[in-house]
């Protein structure tokens, strides 16, 4: 776990293996933090050079006043910033893969039509990008991130992340525990007002999707999501027609938790097919 200045931001990342292998960018989503993603950027780290962010205004890293940090445009302009400071944008350097969870998706899909060049992969879990308004649950886990009352926001986020999940019961009490810390930070409520009102009223543009259509996609979704529902896998497996689509059985907004496994099979086979082939050489 290291931080770095990007472009006078304090920004926290965990980076897993070899420094020289290809780079794989892992991206969070409202209200979380690099840590979502558990063991599953280490594990990867056999073939890759695995990255996982906190970006500007969550988890560890600093949360700027400027309001223009908080839109997909800054979202974007941050990860493109992170990226050439720890050098993976140089002309030498290899291809990046993008991996982006709800939030995370809508802006790494944002990147991607930005940096088309250096994109090998793009992986869509559970994506946002294409809401008009949000979900009745997601004004719900608004509602609970802006609750003042340290005791009954802890009542309505436990609500609102058991919701999340297609099991209730696999919710643990440290996600719980861990959205209260981070939430109660310094700026932290505002970061996630700011995020919320703009991602959930902005949509991924058709010359966006054309930007991206050849670049290598895999769409991963819960199937009982109740944030971001199904039909919204729908509509992604229309606009990215060239897209690998799958859905994860008996699982909610982040599949890659209630079904780990399953997950990182999927996952793990999607980014690693040149470097299967190359190896049957």
């Amino acid at each position: 776990m290291s931080f770095v200045d990007v472009k006078g931001i304090r920004t926290f990342y965990y980076e897993y293996g070899n420094a020289k292998g290809e780079d794989v960018l892992f991206i969070h989503g409202l209200g979380s933090s690099s840590i979502t993603w558990r063991d599953i950027p280490d594990a990867l780290s056999r073939h890759f050079h695995t990255i996982a962010v906190d970006l500007v205004g969550f988890g560890l890293s600093e949360k700027p006043k400027e309001s223009d940090y908080y839109t997909i445009e800054g979202f974007s302009k941050f990860i493109i910033d992170f990226l050439e400071t720890i050098g993976s944008t140089k002309e030498e350097a290899s291809k990046i893969s993008l991996i982006g969870h709800s939030l995370g998706g809508y802006i790494a899909a944002q990147v991607a039509t930005q940096l088309k060049e250096k994109i090998k992969r793009l992986v869509l879990v559970d994506s946002s990008g294409l809401l008009e308004s949000p979900t009745p649950l997601l004004n719900d886990y608004y509602a609970a991130a802006m609750e003042v009352n340290p005791i009954t926001r802890y009542e309505k986020i436990k609500r609102v992340l058991e919701d999340m999940y297609a099991s209730p019961s696999r919710l643990l009490p440290i996600a719980v525990d861990l959205f209260n810390y981070i939430i109660e930070k310094q700026g932290a409520r505002y970061a996630f007002e700011l995020t919320f009102k703009n991602s959930t009223t902005t949509q991924i543009k058709l010359e966006g999707f054309r930007e991206i259509q050849d670049v290598q996609c895999l769409v991963l979704w819960g199937e009982k999501d109740n944030l971001i529902p199904i039909r919204y896998y729908d509509m992604f497996r229309q606009k990215l027609p060239k897209a690998n689509c799958e859905v994860i059985p008996d699982a909610g907004h982040a599949p890659f938790i209630e079904k780990t496994a399953l997950f990182y099979e999927k996952l793990s086979a999607f980014l690693s097919q040149n470097i299967i082939r190359n190896n049957n050489r």
